[in-house]
């Protein structure tokens, strides 16, 4: 499928597409108009990726733990994982779960506030 047929179907910009494959998140071939060419299995890594970032991972981040997927959706490969792979994965999940508790003290926050708002107002 051509770029903007990916773009649109993962829920991305084809702007976002050609800077993941620019980072070497994703991989395209090239049709005889030189146009980008991307497969199924590039849709799903597309979400995949979307997902990761959505989650606060770095695209340096998320570069490092997809060649430990087979494919999108796919269980975890273990084989060849890097003692590097596993200190950034442990870094970035206490970097995660510490935003976790700063949005979670900060919803409470807002919860009290609002609450306080509406027992105001009544």
């Amino acid at each position: 499928m051509r770029i903007g047929e990916l773009a649109a179907r993962a829920g991305a910009t084809p702007r976002q597409v050609r800077f993941y494959e620019a980072r070497g998140l994703i991989t395209s071939t090239r049709e005889p108009n030189n146009y980008r060419d991307y497969s199924e299995t590039t849709l799903g890594r597309v979400q995949q990726i979307r997902e990761l970032l959505g989650a606060g991972l770095s695209t340096e981040v998320i570069r490092a733990i997809l060649p430990c997927m087979e494919s999108p959706r796919d269980p975890i490969v273990f084989d060849g994982v890097l003692p590097e792979t596993v200190t950034t994965l442990e870094a970035e999940r206490d970097r995660l779960t510490e935003r976790i508790d700063i949005l979670t003290r900060n919803r409470d926050a807002v919860a009290v506030y609002l609450g306080e708002l509406q027992q105001r107002a009544r």
